[in-house]
């Protein structure tokens, strides 16, 4: 693999000896008012300095813009045995960072060929606007520089403005000369500024997959591609990479990377930073393109990577060993101590599957690589070059080569990006079913009902949702669709829903039992009210309210609407509740089924208090006076056989007497008969209490008396009257 570049650089000598390269393109300028102008990419090389220390350093040094930087050394395939950390000044705040350590264990190229002046270097780290920098690198013994390699420069990348959204949110242009003002005494040592010429490619030797120069056919792919913004969107000079693109046979992998750095970064600038990386491998690691074939940011945009087409198996320079045979995706941010975002993630899945469709292949399935280079991973997999291993298909790239990338974080997420990628859809459950209640393990519906559902697959890799209705498909919603409905025939049936993957791949919900009722409620017992014992008063004379409601499926409850209202289970058939006498009361209640059908019954009933003087008297009785009495009057009576008689009409009735300690017994007919003996004897005086009550299952003509019994000690009872329900 090359990584080459023919660079065609301007140079400007920077006032403390030290030179800017920049890209040739001349910025084009807006006359409306708040347009700024565009502004090509530059990059900057400074030298770092020997320290007495023993490490090499760049001092604070005051700069012109930029927002990415790293560290680069002579000898490309020298390795830096030692750390590397940079402090950068805001131009926001005009604040410093704190020390920020660059990766520096990164890939070395497979073909590397210095003379075409290749170099070392760092990662590169996004840093957003920034106007000062001070570098420093020491080797791992901590005590020498001499262990370093040669030629550490810091390079610093103005990724300029580019596209249509910068020229709208970007700040002033910057001018290029008089870049960097070392705040020391101490002259910044001259940094050399070349051009590159055609470089010659170097094979590696025990590589056997090969590149191709001849631009293949892209062949379909099994799922739909993503949207991807083109090098053109975000703002690639293409004159950075003038070699023509080189092909593998196809993608049997896919490796997962993060380019490290801040996870802080606007998603506004996702553009400029992949325009930064690609000035950073093209005129720092001086490779022929940006290595990576793809880049997502944390907002799930993709941008193309390596140019060549992104339907084309474009050889890359992302996984040292493992390029032949693979494409390269890389989230923009540092993965090891937090996962990248779902957005990111769903976007990584879509290409990947994308990619691996093109060639049949399942992304959660494993695939035998051919190494390109003898070398071992993270883990320890040792890898001779020209011998088979086997990786799955989304792998990370510490899994080909001995790097924390994509972090640990990252890392753990490949078995989710597998998953949405190949399907089936994962997570899939039904939330609700509006239009139906649930009773027991049964829905009823009157008919219409709307299947509500969840996934924790993304939706953008959901083809489509289908609603099944004893196993047909009776609708068909888009994969971005969380519902839908349908109305359901009479009788029972199994509801279910079914997602297809992009894939094809189905998985569908357990079935819910969904029972279609239209027939309302019925009252087997309309509500009626009958007359119960307890204390009386004009306005609150004690009933029993009573009925019973049945339903052919399964009834919901029964509520009360008047002349109060409550609400009682489906079991419930009786309730306790007051009513005024003399006045008409409607009793209306409605039964609900679990379906939602409704029936109503509102029958209307008159409690009315008979008092005392309205009876046909026997015997001797005395007449009592007392607010504590109904109507403020009762009779008395001490006399065997002294007796009290009522005629009405109705369905109810309740005899209604005062009670004490030395109140004595009453014999009770109903309509000539002896019916009960009552005794009015009571620890505590009580007023208005009615003691007695009888009901009918229909109004009728009914004649109550009551006769005094003549209780030995206590003969006396006392009458208030007596109430009935017409």
């Amino acid at each position: 693999m090359k990584r080459r570049a023919w660079l065609t650089l301007g140079a400007v000598v920077l006032g403390g000896g030290g030179v800017a390269t920049y890209a040739a393109a001349s910025p084009s300028t807006d006359a409306n008012e708040g347009i700024q102008p565009k502004r090509p990419v530059k990059v900057y090389d400074l030298t770092l300095k020997s320290a007495a220390t023993g490490k090499r350093e760049l001092p604070r040094t005051e700069t012109k813009q930029f927002s990415l930087l790293g560290v680069s050394w002579t000898g490309v395939t020298k390795p830096l045995e030692g750390t590397a950390q940079v402090r950068t000044r805001s131009t926001d705040t005009g604040d410093w960072s704190g020390w920020q350590d660059l990766e520096t264990n990164i890939d070395p190229p497979e073909d590397a060929d210095e003379r075409n002046g290749a170099r070392g270097a760092s990662e590169p780290l996004w840093v957003g606007p920034s106007d000062g920098v001070q570098v420093q690198v020491v080797h791992e013994d901590g005590t020498t520089s001499a262990g370093l390699p040669k030629g550490l420069e810091v390079n610093l990348v103005d990724p300029g403005i580019a596209t249509a959204a910068e020229q709208r949110n970007t700040g002033d242009d910057t001018d290029p000369a008089a870049f960097a003002v070392d705040e020391t005494p101490t002259p910044t040592p001259t940094v050399s500024d070349s051009t590159s010429a055609s470089p010659t490619a170097t094979a590696t030797a025990t590589a056997t997959a090969t590149a191709s120069a001849t631009t293949p056919t892209a062949p379909p792919s099994t799922v739909p591609e993503p949207p991807i913004v083109s090098r053109s969107g975000w703002g690639a000079d293409e004159s950075l990479s003038p070699d023509p693109s080189e092909y593998n046979d196809d993608v049997k992998a896919v490796f997962v990377h993060h380019t490290d750095g801040t996870n802080d970064y606007s998603c506004a600038d996702s553009a400029a930073i992949v325009r930064g990386i690609y000035a950073y491998h093209t005129q720092t690691n001086k490779w022929n393109d940006i290595g990576y074939n793809f880049l997502v940011d944390k907002c799930g945009t993709i941008f193309e990577g390596r140019k060549g087409g992104v339907d084309l198996p474009v050889l890359g320079a992302h996984t040292y060993g493992w390029n032949r045979e693979s494409t390269g995706i890389a989230i923009l941010g540092n993965y090891t101590d937090a996962g990248a975002s779902n957005a990111a993630l769903t976007s990584v899945a879509r290409i990947a599957a994308w990619k691996l469709g093109q060639y049949g292949v399942d992304p959660n399935s494993t695939v035998q690589l051919k190494a390109g280079a003898t070398q071992k991973n993270l883990a320890g997999t040792s890898f001779t070059a020209g011998t088979l291993y086997t990786f799955n298909r989304i792998s990370g790239h510490r899994d080909g080569y001995a790097t924390e990338c994509p972090g640990t974080s990252l890392y753990a997420q490949l078995p989710t990006i597998r998953a949405w990628a190949s399907g089936p859809v994962q997570g899939l459950k039904v939330t609700s079913l509006t239009g139906a209640t649930l009773s027991g393990s049964t829905y009823y519906t009157k008919g219409a009902i709307t299947a509500k559902w969840s996934t924790t697959t993304p939706a953008s890799l959901i083809s489509k949702f289908e609603l099944l209705v004893d196993g047909n498909v009776v609708t068909s919603v888009a994969g971005t669709a969380t519902s839908a409905g349908t109305t359901l025939a009479a009788g029972s049936h199994k509801v279910a829903v079914r997602a297809v993957h992009q894939s094809g791949k189905t998985a569908t919900t357990t079935a819910l039992t969904v029972a279609t009722d239209t027939t309302a409620p019925t009252f087997s017992t309309t509500p009626k009210i009958t007359l119960r014992t307890g204390t009386v008063s004009t306005t609150a004379v004690p009933v029993t309210l009573a009925w019973k409601a049945a339903d052919t499926q399964a009834l919901k409850q029964v509520s009360l609407l008047s002349p109060t209202t409550a609400t009682f289970g489906p079991t419930t058939t009786s309730s306790s509740r007051t009513v005024k006498s003399g006045a008409a009361s409607t009793w209306s209640m409605k039964a609900y089924d679990v379906a939602g059908n409704t029936r109503t019954s509102s029958p209307s009933y008159t409690p009315m208090i008979l008092q005392e003087t309205s009876a046909t008297k026997s015997g001797s009785w005395t007449s009592r006076s007392s607010t504590s009495y109904l109507g403020g009057k009762s009779y008395s009576s001490a006399s065997k056989g002294a007796s009290l008689t009522w005629t009405f009409t109705g369905r109810s009735a309740a005899w209604v007497v005062s009670r004490a300690s030395t109140s004595g017994q009453a014999y009770v007919y109903v309509d000539g008969t002896k019916v009960a003996t009552v005794d009015l004897k009571s620890s505590t005086t009580k007023y208005r209490q009615a003691i007695w009550t009888k009901s009918w299952s229909s109004s009728a003509k009914h004649t109550v008396k009551i006769v005094v019994v003549g209780t030995s000690g206590r003969p006396t009872i006392t009458t208030d009257g007596l109430v009935y329900v017409k």
